[in-house]
């Protein structure tokens, strides 16, 4: 049995590595060849690289390619560039501008590793004829009793097992994250030693394809619309003032309103249809049920099993730096589920992904479905508000 869990030699077994210029990816690919695995990296071209070339912290464009090959070429592997612009602007840059426009929250880190990466880029590994590909992502993946399990980094700093939820089973079988159980420190000294020129390159940001962090100007270019004047308003429907477009807010914030005096105020919903942004004190903010779509389910018992067994208990995080916090979660039908949140959490935003957890096991995530005013959430005052605004 070779380090990646194969009866093979490390030389019979071909590794395709996904390459995208930074630090990660790059050792992933030097340690393998390192261990004597035939690797042969790749990298995607996901958007427009002109633009991006001297910008520091972007990710698969311009210098991150050129740093790709550079690396490649040090540790004597063959390497290949694959245009998928027209499949990231369709699935990643779309939806993520979609997603605005219905006045939601986006995460396109995860669309990106849902489609492009992992359903397009595994299916490119296999057609040559590789036996696994291999990322520079912080998780693990486990063989249990049961098949592949996904589990978070051995470094909670680093874990990036938030944004692998949608990660399907036979996805994870094929899939190897060799980092998954060192430090990033580790990580650096390795591409010290191996002698890459990226060994002190920045990690890159969150949303490559936005330009110096101005994700409206992005959506304003592909949706117009997202950019159209409204009113802002309180629960009673009193008009408070006036926006530039719901792109510009998401639920929980409170900073930007632009609308002075009186008790602190939060966004509580964006009304995508009507162009309100609807704002409402703290108290209004709070959930206990979660509804959530698109779900992926990686637990060893099927999630419909739970309309007989009952919910299960998990811990769930409801954003990316959110602290896991114990709920239960059961089938709600056709791919969606409802998490009840042991306690109300406050901000808990449309678009955004919920991801269920048992200790340090993925057992699977959706999307937070749009918010459903409740009469856990809120006292009845404010129940009787919320719906009038609506």
């Amino acid at each position: 049995m070779n380090s990646l869990g194969l009866d093979k030699k490390p030389q019979d077994t071909r590794v395709v590595v996904a390459m995208s210029g930074g630090v990660d990816s790059s050792v992933t690919a030097a340690l393998l060849a390192e261990q004597g695995y035939d690797v042969i990296g790749i990298t995607l071209q996901l958007y427009d690289h002109g633009a991006a070339v001297a910008r520091p912290g972007s990710c698969c464009a311009g210098q991150d390619i050129y740093d790709a090959r550079r690396v490649a070429e040090t540790i004597g592997i063959p390497h290949y560039v694959l245009d998928f612009e027209d499949r990231f602007r369709e699935d990643v840059m779309e939806d993520f501008a979609d997603t605005y426009l219905a006045g939601e929250t986006p995460i396109p880190c995860v669309r990106c590793n849902q489609t492009v990466k992992f359903r397009d880029l595994v299916e490119r590994a296999r057609d040559l004829n590789a036996d696994v590909l291999a990322t520079g992502h912080y998780v693990q993946r486990v063989d249990g009793p049961d098949g592949s399990e996904l589990r978070r980094a051995a470094d909670p700093d680093r874990d990036q097992s938030y944004f692998l939820f949608a990660t399907t089973r036979d996805q994870l079988d094929f899939l190897r994250f060799p980092l998954g159980g060192m430090l990033k420190a580790e990580t650096r000294a390795h591409a010290e030693r191996f002698g890459l020129v990226v060994a002190d390159k920045p990690d890159s940001q969150d949303i490559c394809f936005v330009p110096d962090g101005d994700y409206a100007s992005v959506v304003k270019k592909l949706r117009p619309r997202a950019a159209d004047p409204g009113d802002i308003v309180d629960l009673d429907g009193n008009v408070l003032g006036r926006h530039d477009g719901i792109i510009h807010y998401t639920v929980g914030q409170r900073r930007g309103l632009g609308i002075g005096g009186g008790d602190p105020l939060y966004v509580v919903r964006l009304d995508a249809a009507n162009r309100r942004v609807i704002v409402g004190p703290r108290q209004a903010l709070m959930e206990k049920m979660v509804s959530v779509r698109e779900v992926n389910w990686l637990g060893d018992a099927p999630l419909d099993d739970t309309l007989v067994s009952g919910p299960v208990e998990v811990t769930v995080k409801l954003r990316s730096l959110h602290r896991p916090v114990p709920a239960t979660v059961e089938s709600d039908g056709e791919g969606r589920a409802i998490v009840r949140l042991f306690d109300a959490q406050a901000g808990v935003a449309p678009g955004q992904a919920c991801v269920f957890y048992d200790g340090d096991r993925v057992l699977g995530g959706g999307w937070i479905a749009r918010k459903t005013a409740t009469k856990a959430a809120y006292p009845a005052p404010a129940l009787d508000r919320l719906s009038a605004a609506e």
